[in-house]
């Protein structure tokens, strides 16, 4: 097995930057070329069939069932001109990924036996029939009800890959219930409009729409395909499960923001051609703060849009990784020691008149509609940190948060002093006096040739999990494997509830005889108080705050299985139901999903670390055992015993710790084996993943350290599995 791991470093080392053909034209003239957008629509639908298409996007409106035909008509025409030959529902199943079953457009002309023509009608574009039965549902599909239905999302739109239509739809079981995380997302995204558009009314009588925005930030890490593959931990769950740290990881902070490795460079160079084909507005790449980490980052856009793009870049980046002998990890902590990888959520409300929702205004009419929405936003997170927390926690994220850079595991908002200072005044005082809130400051260095530097109204804090910055709120928990419908249906979905309050707290106000402008006031001044236990601009990392936080009556709760509970509590179900999100029977299948994905995904890494340790480890380990006691006993054959003796000391020492650290590995894979047996025989879902958690879980570290320590003791000739320093290093 060591040969393999010196191959395997052999082969990274000579790896050279493969070679990328830059497009001949800018961005600007192939973006979107494989996607069918509303360019490619006025090319092939009709000006009828577009209006009511946009209409459906932009509005709201129900697509009649005989537009379908007309677009359907015209996006395989489309397609076709373009190469494809099959066409696909494209949608986004309880597995964090995407799925697909693609068809080809053949069909026979009249009747079996008669020519082939390509057909795609509007049916096949509006609705098809997937087996609900073979993805997670958490007991509303059995095996003998296999029925389930995808329909066609117009407000996402199609596109090709390679020679396949992809066309965005949700997934619902044959009951009607979501079996997606489209599904959802779409109905908090319509109940966040509504309820925003009735607070911004308020403000200004000509708002008709209010737009949901997500900007992702995509963190990943790159290990060269030979290192990747002697790696069957990584292989197999996603992360190392026993290394020790090499000397030299993060410790110097030279990696962020360092200059792009060529290969990676050369990776990242094509990920953006050919994210620009599928109109996805890729902005940013750098070096994140690990050793092989790295980051890409879009333009914000619409949330829907913005979560399926995320997904199809992901896509991309595991195809074209591959190309370049690269592995992508998106786990959330694949290495112990050194950062863990998010996927930060830019997220914010803008409406149709153009007024960014969170963004300060020039006027007191405009900053008071700013504070409102910024305070029912704080009252949002408060009320509902722990389910926010719990649309966001699985077992790979439960290993990245608090470890490092990454946020807590406890949801906090971080404001800055300028805005914490404007809640402050309107919290304590009696007037309604304007608000005011300053514009960007200038700094001077006293350095003659470099300019002003502008000073935002934030700071920033990267402890926090949920941080104004300037415009937007940033969910800086979200994990790097994660569909962002998850944590962006949560959020949209407390922000519409807490806004729907919020408008009938001013109502009742203002039918008692309050002036408006004075019941928002007054209702704000109420919600500053009740939700300042929510605030929090310090360090997320010190035991302080986690006994401050529990002081508050936030959630701190850590075992992932109890985390999950919030989505089922009483005060989440009512929630869900009384917007038309999600329904109790929906919550909770969903949780029984979530709690069967923990137990699986912890099984999974007890069996691979059980097999490691047995059949890789312990041997090896025992074999340079044998090698010390070989020279052990050559020694005393040669020297005196008091002489031998003396030089065999620190060999017999280290013999000493080897066998320690065997018997520590062995003792504790078996009592993990014994835990498991115990734990798969618990019934229920919640019970079982509790169970994982609690009893088999712990023996990960436990074993890991007496791994980590052989592998500072075993001869680097021995050593099976690739190191930290040759993983993060060799790029």
């Amino acid at each position: 097995m060591s040969s393999l791991r010196f191959k395997a470093v052999q082969q990274a080392s000579k790896r050279l930057p493969i070679k990328v053909e830059t497009p001949d034209k800018q961005p600007s003239e192939y973006y979107g070329k494989y996607v069918f957008n509303r360019k490619q629509m006025a090319k092939y639908l009709s000006k009828e069939t577009i209006k009511v298409v946009v209409d459906a996007i932009d509005e709201g409106k129900t697509l009649p069932r005989e537009i379908a035909e007309h677009v359907a008509a015209g996006m395989k025409m489309w397609a076709m001109e373009m190469g494809a030959s099959h066409y696909t529902h494209w949608f986004q199943p309880l597995t964090d990924g995407t799925a697909e079953k693609h068809d080809s457009f053949i069909d026979y002309e009249d009747a079996p036996g008669g020519d082939i023509i390509e057909k795609f009608s509007g049916k096949l574009l509006a609705q098809q029939e997937p087996d609900a039965s073979s993805f997670p549902s958490g007991g509303i599909r059995n095996t003998f009800e296999a029925r389930g239905y995808t329909a066609w999302d117009p407000s996402s739109p199609a596109f090709i890959v390679d020679d396949t239509l992809c066309i965005p739809t949700v997934f619902i079981s044959y009951t009607g219930e979501a079996l997606d995380y489209k599904t959802p997302l779409l109905k908090a995204l319509s109940a966040v409009d509504k309820a925003a558009v009735d607070v911004c009314r308020l403000f200004d009588s000509k708002v008709n729409k209010v737009y949901s925005y997500l900007g992702w930030e995509q963190e990943y890490f790159l290990v060269d395909q030979a290192l990747y593959d002697a790696r069957p931990d990584l292989n197999l769950t996603g992360r190392t499960l026993m290394g020790h740290e090499s000397a030299k990881n993060q410790q110097l902070e030279d990696h962020y923001f360092g200059s792009i490795p060529p290969r990676v460079a050369a990776f990242m160079r094509e990920v953006e051609f050919e994210g620009y084909k599928y109109g996805i507005p890729l902005k940013t790449r750098h070096n994140e703060v690990a050793p092989n980490q790295f980051e890409l980052a879009p333009i914000f856009g619409e949330t829907n849009l913005s979560v399926d793009q995320n997904l199809l870049v992901i896509s991309l980046m595991h195809r074209i990784a591959a190309k370049h002998h690269f592995k992508l990890i998106l786990h959330e902590k694949p290495f112990a020691g050194v950062n863990g990888s998010g996927k930060h959520n830019n997220w914010s409300l803008g409406t149709d008149t153009g007024v960014g929702l969170f963004t300060p205004g020039k006027t007191a009419n405009e900053n008071l509609q700013f504070i409102t929405f910024v305070v029912n936003t704080l009252m949002a997170v408060y009320n509902n940190n722990g389910l926010l927390k719990a649309s966001i926690m699985s077992a790979q994220n439960a290993h990245r948060l608090g470890a490092n850079e990454a946020p807590p595991a406890i949801i906090s908002v971080f404001l800055g002093s300028q805005i914490s200072a404007v809640l402050d005044k309107i919290e304590e005082s009696s007037e309604d006096d304007e608000i005011t809130v300053d514009e960007l400051q200038k700094m001077r260095l006293g350095v003659a040739h470099i300019p002003e530097v502008l000073i935002d109204n934030t700071d920033r804090n990267r402890t926090s999990p949920f941080a104004f910055t300037g415009n937007r709120f940033e969910f800086r928990a979200v994990g790097s494997s994660a569909n962002c419908s998850s944590a962006m249906t949560a959020l949209n979905s407390v922000v519409a509830m807490q806004l729907i309050d919020f408008k009938k707290d001013i109502d009742a106000k203002v039918k008692s005889g309050m002036k408006k402008e004075q019941a928002i006031y007054d209702t704000l001044r109420l919600y500053i108080k009740e939700c300042k236990a929510i605030r929090f601009d310090g360090n997320g990392y010190s035991d302080e705050w986690k006994k401050e936080a529990g002081k508050r009556g936030l959630n701190c709760e850590t075992s992932v299985p109890l985390i999950f509970d919030t989505y089922i509590s009483k005060e989440s179900v009512k929630l869900f139901d009384s917007i038309g999100v999600l329904t109790e029977r929906e919550l909770h299948a969903r949780n029984e999903v979530k709690w069967e994905t923990y137990t699986k995904k912890i099984q999974i890494e007890a069996r691979v670390l059980g097999d490691l340790s047995i059949n890789h480890i312990i041997p090896v380990a025992t074999q340079y055992q044998t090698l010390l006691l070989d020279n052990v006993y050559k020694l005393r054959g040669i020297f005196e015993e008091k002489q031998a003796d003396e030089l065999n000391r620190d060999d017999i020492a280290l013999i000493v710790d080897i066998a320690k650290h065997i018997s520590g590995i062995k003792t504790n894979v078996d009592a993990m084996v014994e835990a498991r047996k115990v734990a798969n025989k618990v019934e229920g879902e919640r019970a079982k993943a509790i169970e994982y958690h609690d009893k088999v879980a712990p023996f990960f570290d436990i074993i890991r350290y007496h791994i980590d320590k052989l592998e500072l003791i075993v001869d680097n000739q021995m050593w099976p599995l690739p190191k930290y320093r040759e993983l993060l290093f060799i790029n």
